[in-house]
This record gives C-alpha cells, sequence and structure tokens, in this order.
C-alpha cells in the first residue's frame, strides 16, 4: 500500500491495486484497498475506508467517514431504461456504512437526476438503492431489501431483510419493515408494517422509545393509529378526527403531513380477526 501525501493534508492509503481516475478527489486519512476502482468526477470525504474490490462511479459525492465493504458498487448507472447516459448524480452524507454487495444507483433526468443519502445510515449486505431514491438519517436497509426508483425513507426508519419496496413508495419516520413484506402504498410514520402484500400491524413502540420519544408522544401516535385503522372512518375523515383530538405534538403533526402529501395511497391496515364466542 502506498501513502499519499498532499501540501496540508494528513496521510491517506491507497493500495497499489487501486485504480483512481485523475479527477477523483481523495479526502484525508482515506483507505483505498486493493482492487477498487474510483471512476471519473468521484469525491470521497476525509476518514473514509474502502475494503476490497469497491467500485465507485461518478459524478457521486461521498461525505466523511464512510465504510464501504468488500464488492460494493456505488454511483452505478441508474437501471432504467429510459437512461441514456446523461450526466446524473449521487450525493451520500457522512457516517454511513454500505457493507458487501451493496449497490447504489444514480439518479435519472426524468426522476430528480440525483440520488440522495443522509447521515448516519446502515446499508446491510446486497442492499440495494435505486435511481432516484431519497433516504434520510440513521436509517437500516437490511440484508437483500430493495428500494425501487424513486422511493423515500425518512429518518429512523427500518426496512427488514429481504423486503422490496415499490416505485414512488415513502416510508415515514421511524417505521418498521418486517422481513420480506411486499410494500406497494406509502407507510405512515411510526408504524409497524409486516407480510406479502404488506400491512400495518401495529406501531413501533420500541422504536420510539429507543428513538427518545416521550410516553405522552408515544400514547398520543397509539390513538392516532386507533383511529386510522380501527375507527371505520375513510382516510380524509381520519385525518380531521386526529387533527382535532391530537394535534400540537411535531410526531403528530409529522404524521398528518404524511397523510395529506401521500401520492401512492396509505398502506392498509391488517384484517381484524373476528372475535368468537366466549365459553
Amino acid at each position: 500500500m502506498k501513502a499519499a501525501q498532499t501540501p496540508g493534508f494528513r496521510i491517506r492509503r491507497i493500495h497499489d491495486t487501486a485504480i483512481i481516475h485523475p479527477s477523483a478527489r481523495i479526502g484525508q486519512d482515506a483507505v483505498i484497498g486493493p482492487y477498487c476502482v474510483i471512476g471519473e468526477d468521484v469525491t470521497i470525504g476525509d476518514g473514509c475506508k474502502l475494503a476490497s474490490h469497491v467500485v465507485i462511479d461518478g459524478p457521486t459525492t461521498i461525505g466523511r467517514n464512510c465504510t464501504f465493504s468488500s464488492g460494493a458498487r456505488i454511483g452505478v448507472d441508474p437501471q432504467d431504461f429510459k437512461h441514456n447516459g446523461e450526466r446524473t448524480t449521487l450525493v451520500i452524507g457522512d457516517d454511513n456504512v454500505f457493507r458487501e454487495f451493496v449497490t447504489v444507483s444514480r439518479g435519472t433526468v426524468s426522476g430528480h437526476g440525483e440520488t440522495r443519502i443522509g447521515d448516519g445510515n446502515m446499508v446491510m449486505s446486497y442492499g440495494h438503492i435505486a435511481h432516484d431514491c431519497c433516504v434520510g438519517n440513521h436509517t437500516i436497509i437490511t440484508g437483500g431489501a430493495a428500494l425501487a426508483g424513486h422511493c423515500t425513507l425518512e429518518d429512523h426508519a427500518i426496512v427488514g431483510g429481504m423486503a422490496g419496496l415499490h416505485q414512488f413508495v415513502k416510508i415515514g419516520r421511524m417505521a418498521m419493515i418486517g422481513g420480506m413484506a411486499k410494500v406497494t402504498k406509502d407507510v405512515p410514520p411510526y408504524m409497524l408494517v409486516d407480510g406479502n402484500p404488506a400491512r400495518v400491524i401495529g406501531v413501533n413502540i420500541v422504536g420510539m422509545r429507543r428513538n427518545g420519544a416521550p410516553p405522552e408522544v408515544r400514547d398520543a401516535v397509539r390513538r392516532a393509529y386507533k383511529i386510522l385503522y380501527e375507527s371505520g372512518l375513510n382516510l380524509s375523515q381520519a385525518i380531521g378526527r386526529i387533527e382535532k383530538e391530537l394535534s400540537g405534538s411535531e410526531e403528530i403533526d409529522h404524521l398528518v403531513r404524511f397523510l395529506k402529501s401521500s401520492a401512492r395511497g396509505v398502506i392498509a391496515g391488517h384484517p381484524r380477526e373476528p372475535r368468537g364466542h366466549e365459553d
């Protein structure tokens, strides 16, 4: 491994077998492992670490302290027949973890022109983030899970192993998607989702507690869930009732905004089983 140092920069470690395009910019303290390929118009921030056989195509901008395990393919061409080599981008924030064989595509001109990933996320082995997706902060995309094009993943959301998200689906803040779920509609914030087809099965109380939501907020979200999924009201009626009875906290206000802005429609609740006669 050779050391490369620019005046004013701390040392970088770049393996002799790595291939780096002359236009690529490598930050301070970066580590580029064996057989990595860094393409044209790629910026890799300070403290990033690439294991062996990582490929990063451009235009891609990566923030600080991100790690990429072996076989990750980042900033690749979008998997879209309409893409014809146009210049589109991928922007990744700080402190992200991309495990083995993760794939992340750049945007398309028919979409946002950009795929964007925030800070502090983990994408586990074989996860896929398609073109024009927008991923927030501190999310987890578990092994084999895939986000189709134009999906949105809000902060602290979790996507279970091998779950599939349809194009344009939006997953709300602190929502949790069960493993192998098939998600075709928007998932409201704070909800638990499972199944194929996926259905809301409850509130992600554990996730809310871990992320610091106080008891009164958790209780308000529970009540909002009952209005949405157990009251028999249609969506507009349920939104009106939630606003009337529960508004005031940032979490409930965010839930209402999410429901009002849904483009694909909101995912249904799990059918309630009829109660039998008691002996």
